[in-house]
């Protein structure tokens, strides 16, 4: 089995206010007021989930990175 190198996130605009980050391959979300704070967030939440953790049964190498999709909604006039 080939591991992963990256782990893939996807920030997007909360229902009411703020952002959600989500990861596709492990079990972590977060959220938090701002781009900056929920993009911190992730990194923490990551860095938990995964501590004493062999990266190797989630399928990714021993440290990898994080790649992140924002979904942004235009504002109009």
């Amino acid at each position: 089995m080939k591991l992963q190198q990256n782990i893939k996130a996807f920030i997007r605009p909360g229902e009411q206010e703020g952002y959600i980050a989500e990861c596709l391959e492990i079990a972590v979300v977060t959220q938090a007021e701002t781009l900056d704070e929920v993009a911190r967030n992730l990194v923490e939440a990551v860095t938990l989930h995964l501590h004493d953790e062999d990266p190797a049964e989630f399928g990714l190498v021993a440290h990898p990175s994080l790649i992140v999709t924002l979904e942004l909604q235009p504002e109009y006039a």
